[in-house]
């Protein structure tokens, strides 16, 4: 059923935006009950702000490198990557748009394995300016400019910038 549910979210957050994706749609397209996606999430924005992190899977392996700077680079760059496909763009839109004024489950993600990344190396900059320097430049380019997603080098010159004067 969920990857029924996902396919038919991503279809229909790119045909019609999050905005007007409803649980009915989502249930008719994907071919189950609307009341099993209503118990497993509640309301639309819950279900799209789920599934707009859950192709990158907290689980998989974080860059371990041994050095802080490759480490961020590699992963900005697989971030850059995920978000070049168009439906994992447009769920980003999509979880954006219903996350509301709280963190969206993106930001819980990415900031937790910003954390994990930089404590593994001992510090040496701070999660928020990880954060600040390099997902939100990528994400800024997936909801407004996604040609520059193609940028040569992009996940090297935002880490690099992070590094700039430390």
């Amino acid at each position: 059923m969920l990857a029924a549910v996902r396919s038919a979210v991503e279809e229909l957050v790119q045909e019609r935006g999050a905005a007007q994706v409803t649980i009915p749609m989502v249930a008719e397209r994907a071919g189950v009950n609307p009341t099993s996606v209503y118990r497993r999430w509640g309301d639309a924005a819950s279900m799209i702000n789920d599934l707009a992190t859950y192709r990158m899977s907290p689980d998989r392996p974080l860059p371990d490198t041994g050095d802080l700077r490759a480490d961020l680079v590699d992963w900005a760059q697989e971030i850059i990557e995920h978000f070049r496909q168009p439906a994992a763009a447009a769920m980003l839109r999509g979880g954006a748009v219903a996350a509301g004024a709280g963190d969206s489950d993106c930001l819980r993600n990415r900031r937790a394995e910003a954390t994990l990344l930089v404590e593994r190396a001992g510090g040496g900059v701070p999660v928020d300016d990880v954060i600040d320097h390099v997902i939100a430049p990528i994400v800024y380019r997936v909801l407004f400019r996604p040609w520059s997603l193609d940028q040569t080098d992009l996940a090297a010159a935002l880490v690099n910038r992070l590094f700039a004067g430390r």
